[in-house]
């Protein structure tokens, strides 16, 4: 019992330090988008300026507007975090060999995390932060719908819930080429899932100034903050299990997947909120439940 509690407090501090180095990468790549340099004075390289980032913000003060509804204003970043937490626990289930739905598992987990945005934005005492919950709560419910079916179809073709055997079947079968649409739709999903650029509407800084998260400071702050980037990773990594297949390359497609994150936040400019819920419910939506109707009767 104490060696699965020692095993899963390593994983969250590789997922933690992971966090600070993909906030690193990222601002190395924006930066040379934009022909300067990144971060390079901290440490060798800038290596250590997520650190000192980190620290500055644990001692900042975080404030409490006075009509803000104090319970869920600080319990919205603690959930989320767990969430994350949550979601990373399916590949510590994994090397246990102790669930057998774990893709199920990552769609229940997954669905909850919309509750703690429109917490979050609800709680704070202001009219930009319950915007920008409202915008996150309705995209990321639309989105998941669609998500699911893709998901689905992957498991008709698997055959199984697991996501190691998964990962094994496209050991000569890659789905990122065999179905290539399905991937395509299923990058912009992610995308959305997660408010990344160029779906960023929860925190789009020309109207909302941060979004949801724009009362929070120290502590709180860095929860969200946390939650968000480990998602990504964690989008990242599933994406290299259930499309990029091939267990000596899985390392280098998730690593790919997330320069995919970074690269779309420097290149691409924000889209229409109405056209991003176009696109959910009349076409991703119609398409998915297609190619499932397709796959289901091929394999």
């Amino acid at each position: 019992m104490l060696v699965n509690y020692i095993l899963y407090f390593i994983l969250v501090m590789v997922v933690l330090v992971s966090v600070a180095f993909i906030t690193l990468f990222e601002r190395k790549i924006l930066g040379y988008v934009q022909y300067r340099k990144g971060p390079n004075k901290v440490g060798f390289m800038g290596l250590m300026q997520p650190f000192s980032d980190a620290v500055k913000l644990l001692f900042k003060e975080g404030l409490v507007l006075t009509y803000t509804n104090f319970f869920i204003f600080i319990f919205s970043p603690c959930y989320l975090m767990g969430l994350m937490l949550l979601m990373w626990m399916i590949f510590y289930y994994e090397t246990l060999n102790s669930i057998q739905f774990e893709v199920l598992y990552f769609m229940l987990v997954s669905s909850f995390s919309v509750y703690g945005l429109l917490g979050a934005g609800w709680s704070s005492n202001s009219k930009f932060a319950l915007l920008g919950a409202y915008r996150s709560f309705a995209q990321m419910i639309s989105y998941e719908v669609g998500m699911s079916f893709l998901i689905i179809c992957v498991l008709v073709v698997s055959g199984g819930y697991v996501i190691k055997d998964i990962l094994y079947y496209q050991e000569k079968f890659s789905f990122m080429f065999g179905f290539l649409g399905l991937f395509i739709m299923w990058l912009v999903t992610i995308l959305a899932e997660t408010n990344r650029t160029p779906f960023d509407f929860s925190e789009s800084e020309s109207e909302l100034v941060s979004g949801f998260n724009v009362e929070y400071g120290g502590v709180g702050f860095i929860f969200l903050f946390l939650a968000e980037y480990g998602n990504i990773i964690f989008m990242s990594v599933l994406t290299s299990y259930l499309f990029m297949g091939g267990v000596g390359l899985f390392f280098y497609s998730a690593l790919l997947v997330m320069s995919f994150y970074l690269f779309m936040r420097g290149t691409v400019v924000r889209y229409r909120y109405d056209l991003l819920m176009y696109i959910a419910w009349k076409s991703f939506l119609p398409f998915s439940i297609l190619m499932l109707l397709v796959v289901y009767n091929f394999f």
